[in-house]
């Protein structure tokens, strides 16, 4: 059996972690090529000393000489910087990339995986929020097989196995609704209360983004890209349970659902080992335990960061890289207990409306509105 030369990027975050263990389970078919991460060296240096890939890079700090050493001694070879993951995507020769970094910094490493005509397992939704415009027509022409790692996009994926998109009427794309649904005051909620996802175990960023449902707002984009759909056929509907991840109707009346445990792990491995569905022992869900799967609209009110993501996209051009800025800085300040929750869309909105955006935008166009965005909050905001 030929097994699969991956790279992960992001291999120390929760998406990482988790691809780490599909390849564990599956160790016949995955040899890793190499691993990344932003700043959790001591993590990355225990990963290569297990998984012995040829290179690693780290993007948020330098590494220490000690550390360097570590990596010699094992032969494997180092990128550093803020170019480091694209410099190691060029540098080495694989089959897939799993993009596990979060945020904007996974366009570029996409991009690069593409022009590369790799398949793509798809976890940075980012790189479709800020570049789909650009990433998709690249995807086309190079015959990449772009494949989604996050749950509702997966079901959406499985929920279109052997149809044609025309025949789609309506994507319902499903959310929780988050650990504060049913709370009225925002202003006092805390960052461990934020933190606290009622089904999912995710990372820091993408479980505030799932407080606040911005997480839902960024998904509509990448959907309305990855499944070229217009934004008025995709909706979003609150489902709390967390077992329908997504569905997609049809023209003719009939509805297609995906159901499954919230466990990452399960969209990972499928995203990881198509076209195969590779046997697992992730738990199966118990149908006589399951006493109601729940349904209601979305309180664009209560939660504007959603009406704001679909604002941008329907705007276009530079609009969305410069949403999912502010929406990046604004996170790390509620993080740092520096804003409160209820400013994290009050401040994401004043950014949008003080940018000037641009149409039909270039690679450049695009990351100069993400340093635009960043810079103005960092000296206005």
């Amino acid at each position: 059996m030929v097994r699969k030369k991956i790279i992960i990027l992001g291999s120390t975050g929760s998406i990482g972690t988790n691809a780490l263990y599909c390849v564990d389970a599956s160790p016949n078919a995955f040899e890793v090529i190499a691993l990344s991460t932003h700043v959790n060296v001591d993590l990355l240096l225990q990963q290569a000393a297990r998984y012995r890939p040829k290179a690693v890079a780290v993007t948020g700090r330098p590494l220490s000489e000690p550390e360097k050493n570590d990596l010699k001694s094992l032969d494997i070879r180092f990128f550093e910087g803020e170019a480091a993951l694209v410099d190691m995507l060029h540098d080495k020769d694989f089959d897939m990339l799993v993009n596990a970094v979060v945020g904007a910094a996974g366009f570029m490493p996409t991009l690069a995986a593409v022009d590369k005509s790799v398949d793509i397992a798809l976890a940075n939704k980012e790189s479709l929020v800020i570049g789909g415009e650009i990433v998709m027509p690249k995807v086309k022409e190079k015959n990449v097989r772009l494949l989604p790692i996050d749950s509702e996009h997966s079901a959406i994926f499985q929920c279109l196995m052997g149809e044609n998109y025309a025949d789609i009427e309506e994507i319902l794309l499903t959310a929780s609704g988050g650990p504060f649904r049913t709370f009225d005051d925002f202003k006092h909620i805390t960052l461990t209360q934020a933190l606290h996802h009622p089904n999912w175990s995710m990372g820091k960023k993408i479980t505030i983004d799932s407080a606040t449902m911005m997480n839902k707002g960024l998904e509509v984009i990448e959907a309305r890209w990855l499944f070229d759909v217009p934004v008025e056929k995709i909706r979003i509907i609150i489902h709390p349970q967390s077992i329908i991840h997504s569905m997609v109707a049809f023209h003719d009346g009939s509805i297609k659902a995906q159901l499954g445990m919230p466990d990452m792990r399960v969209p990972i491995q499928l995203a990881m080992t198509y076209p195969k569905r590779q046997p697992s022992a992730f738990p199966r869900l118990d149908w006589t335990t399951l006493k109601e799967l729940t349904f209601a609209e979305p309180d664009f009110e209560k939660f504007p960061c959603p009406a704001l993501a679909i604002e941008a996209l329907k705007t276009g051009g530079t609009a969305p890289a410069v949403l999912n800025a502010a929406n990046e800085i604004a996170v790390a300040r509620f993080i740092r207990e520096e804003i409160s929750f209820d400013q994290i869309p009050a401040l994401i909105e004043k950014v949008l409306l003080a940018h000037d955006f641009v149409s039909q935008p270039t690679v450049e166009d695009v990351l100069g509105a993400d340093q635009w965005a960043r810079k103005y909050i960092g000296t206005r905001v």
